[in-house]
């Protein structure tokens, strides 16, 4: 019979302990380790026995989950599962904790969702603890040095920086679980002229903007959060808003946005597959699609939608994928015109789009 997963899960609220016990235990392939209070029973607990996986909850009296996981990564990584608050500065600390190597940020459960019986993230967690139990600790360890790595940014001829035409070509990325480090990645190493890009990656509303806001400090293009009818602009990167869909539209020469409510699509919102239909429609041919590291299936189909109206067409390979889900179906689905190791994506693009 095969072992259950073993999972940690270190909140200074007793409820949430308690519901985030009930919601694992129920599943027979999990089980619970331990629910403790702070990080210094936690690491008490580790030296015990190791868990294969431990919730977080970023913000703790004592020692906040931040330094904790600092200390974990460096010492012992281990798959990590971020839970923090909606607000702005939570966001923000959840994004650092993506960075030091934390797998994923989930929405702490509210009052308001447990009277609900919110079966999307009860969904939603086991899946990701699932996911996240078997990613090898290499990647972990590399998703914590990643932030300290020099990105070799890629040269293409300058062009001016303007509204795109429709001859030109458009990226479509899609991501989910380390995909956020991936794009951190792609972006930064792309110049500031490169085609206009529009992104989704999986993320709770706000958490989006502080991601966005983030990689626009970093990088040499522009990048926001999408807004709607915003303009496809060289040199500009768009980020879906969480709880949105985003989808592209055409009026006359101009491709610009529309960011609009709607059901989950394979279980997201925003979906992948909904923003890669929308480029089917109204970009086709002059459309590079790109779909990056992430649980799951979205953004398969739509991949390959793609690729039979003749855009190019690009899955991330399982070496680089902290979790190979979302690129390994479109492989299966024969999606993807090239397979490509996450540090050539960069030079990928720029080569597709300059055709």
């Amino acid at each position: 019979m095969k072992k259950p997963i073993s999972v940690l899960i270190v909140d200074d609220s007793a409820l949430i302990r308690k519901l985030l016990t009930d919601i694992l235990n129920s599943d027979p392939d999990i089980e619970v380790l331990a629910a403790v209070g702070d990080p210094y029973f936690a690491a008490k607990k580790i030296k015990e026995q190791l868990p294969d996986v431990i919730t977080l909850d970023i913000e703790m009296p004592r020692m906040d989950g931040l330094t904790f996981l600092k200390t974990i990564m460096s010492q012992k990584p281990m798959p990590v599962i971020i839970l923090s608050s909606l607000t702005e500065r939570g966001s923000q600390t959840a994004l650092k904790a993506l960075e030091f190597g934390a797998l994923d940020v989930i929405k702490k459960p509210t009052m308001t969702a447990l009277r609900n019986h919110d079966d999307h993230l009860r969904n939603h967690l086991l899946d990701l603890v699932k996911a996240a139990a078997v990613v090898k600790n290499t990647k972990l360890k590399k998703l914590h040095t990643s932030n300290k790595v020099t990105v070799q940014q890629v040269n293409v001829p300058a062009t001016s920086k303007s509204m795109i035409k429709t001859t030109e070509k458009v990226v479509v990325i899609g991501a989910s679980t380390g995909g956020t480090e991936a794009i951190k990645e792609i972006l930064m190493a792309l110049p500031h002229d490169s085609p206009s890009i529009v992104i989704v990656q999986h993320m709770p509303e706000t958490y989006t903007k502080a991601f966005a806001d983030r990689l626009n400090q970093l990088c040499n293009i522009t990048v926001k959060e999408a807004t709607n009818g915003d303009s496809l602009i060289r040199g500009q990167a768009l980020i879906a808003p969480g709880n949105y869909h985003t989808v592209i539209r055409r009026s006359g020469a101009r491709y610009y946005v529309e960011v609009k409510e709607g059901e989950r699509v394979n279980r997201h919102r925003p979906s992948v597959d909904v923003l890669f239909d929308s480029a089917v429609q109204y970009l086709g041919k002059n459309c590079v699609g790109v779909l990056l590291t992430g649980m799951g299936k979205d953004g398969a189909k739509g991949l390959l939608k793609l690729k039979e109206v003749g855009a190019f067409t690009v899955a991330q390979n399982q070496e680089t994928s902290v979790v190979f889900g979302m690129p390994k179906e479109a492989i299966k689905l024969e999606a993807a015109l090239t397979i490509e190791p996450l540090q050539n994506i960069p030079s990928v693009i720029c080569q597709q789009t300059m055709q």
